[in-house]
């Protein structure tokens, strides 16, 4: 009984997972869904309007748990697609991210506070990157290259402590105002690596030593071409990791969705072959009892012949006398 119960429960499971899955899917859900999104986003601009808010404050908060009532729908769905498996829910990225989007607003401590409470409806916004591929593929880009500009601002750092230390001891005295400690050369060197204010700053270290030249030309080359250059490679080549990963995913949701057609028709196949093969025992039980009846037929005795109604009976002479 209870291995039968388990079956069933799995296969409502499946019918479960099945339908979730052919809503979510479906190209009317995804535009709904960033209709939605985009919708949150343009309340929350509303709300930035003190007069607005103060005239349409119910409506506005009826509004607001209309959302929060489609994106928790969504979820619900999102995770009923996973019924069978529900750990490979968590496996997804976004998921998880959504989940604790729209969660997080039923915590009390956030719905009391209007400023998280605000920031976690902003938060809904950045959902929108899960329907715009190109998005995505910038964000996790954006993600993967966090290493590599780790190891660049390091960089950066210590070529501008550097830098702001030599400045500091050569023109201190001249230019107190942009060398006159490391935290004034550190942010002078920081506006010149956008080359904004290079002219004037050359001319004025040009006043006080003509090697000053050589001092900015080598601090502009190395940090506002060499390092924004590689930089500008790092995030390049996770761009391209990026777009692969999503080429890689794509295609395996494409295998996936093959895989899942191939086996519903392999089903009606076993299906159609199951009832083919339970016709064709009924048509040979049918013929089995066809032979039966002939055969119970054919064991019977022949009728005897009955006489002829209109013929009179014989005599027989030999009773009567000559």
């Amino acid at each position: 009984m209870s291995d039968q119960s388990a079956v069933a429960g799995r296969s409502h499971r499946v019918r479960v997972a099945e339908r979730c899955r052919e809503i979510t899917e479906a190209r009317w859900f995804a535009t709904a869904v960033f209709l939605l999104i985009l919708g949150n986003a343009a309340v929350l601009g509303v709300e930035t309007y003190a007069g607005v808010t103060a005239r349409f404050h119910a409506e506005l908060q009826l509004v607001e748990h209309l959302f929060l009532a489609a994106f928790t729908t969504e979820m619900l769905l999102r995770f009923g697609v996973h019924a069978v498996r529900p750990r490979d829910f968590f496996r997804d990225p976004w998921n998880v991210f959504d989940l604790v989007v729209v969660l997080t607003a039923f915590v009390p401590a956030a719905r009391e506070n209007s400023t998280v409470l605000r920031l976690l409806r902003l938060a809904r916004v950045l959902r929108a990157a899960r329907f715009l591929p190109q998005l995505r593929i910038v964000l996790v880009a954006v993600g993967r290259s966090l290493p590599g500009t780790v190891s660049f601002l390091l960089v950066g750092a210590l070529l501008l402590y550097v830098y702001a230390m030599v400045g500091w001891l050569f023109f201190a005295g001249h230019d107190p105002q942009h060398f006159g400690s490391i935290g004034r050369a550190v942010l002078t060197l920081f506006l010149l690596m956008t080359l904004d204010g290079l002219g004037d700053a050359v001319h004025a270290g040009l006043q006080i030593s003509r090697w000053s030249f050589l001092y900015y030309v080598s601090y502009v080359l190395i940090a506002s071409f060499v390092l924004v250059n590689v930089l500008i490679g790092v995030v390049i080549n996770s761009l391209e990791e990026a777009r692969e990963i999503e080429k890689a995913e794509t295609e395996k949701d494409e295998a996936a969705e093959a895989l899942r057609d191939d086996a519903k028709a392999a089903e009606g196949a076993v299906d159609g072959a199951v009832h083919a093969a339970r016709l064709r025992d009924r048509i040979t039980a049918a013929r089995r009892a066809l032979d039966d009846v002939e055969s119970a037929l054919s064991s019977l005795p022949p009728p005897r012949a009955h006489a002829r109604v209109d013929e009179p009976p014989a005599v027989d002479e030999t009773r009567f006398g000559a």
